[in-house]
């Protein structure tokens, strides 16, 4: 198993309710995003800052073992592999604002 796969899963473990809890609220909005979005994006940070973490975890290793260029790489790939599970990830923070028309009367 690649490096950054094995830091996807033990951050999974590791959090396994937290992830559990999200990925339900992540299907559900996706099928209504609207509706969903201000818890959406209120339990994502804490998503956000659990992926930020073992991102973190995961570069230290290389930059710490002289792999400092190839850094960047394994941080996409790291994001991708967390995309391939919740792929509606880049949507925390997304602020939704209703907008109404009003009606003009003609007399």
């Amino acid at each position: 198993m690649t490096k950054y796969r094995e830091y996807y899963q033990k951050m999974v473990d590791n959090n396994k309710e937290v992830f559990e809890n999200f990925q339900r609220l992540h299907d559900r909005y996706v099928l209504d995003e609207e509706k969903w979005q201000e818890e959406f994006n209120k339990e994502g940070e804490k998503i956000l800052l659990v992926i930020q973490e073992y991102e973190n975890k995961l570069c230290s290793q290389s930059e710490k073992g002289g792999y400092s260029h190839f850094t960047p790489k394994l941080a996409e790939k790291f994001r991708e592999e967390v995309r391939k599970h919740f792929s509606m990830i880049d949507h925390i923070g997304i602020r939704v604002d209703v907008f109404a028309l009003k009606k003009i009367k003609l007399s």
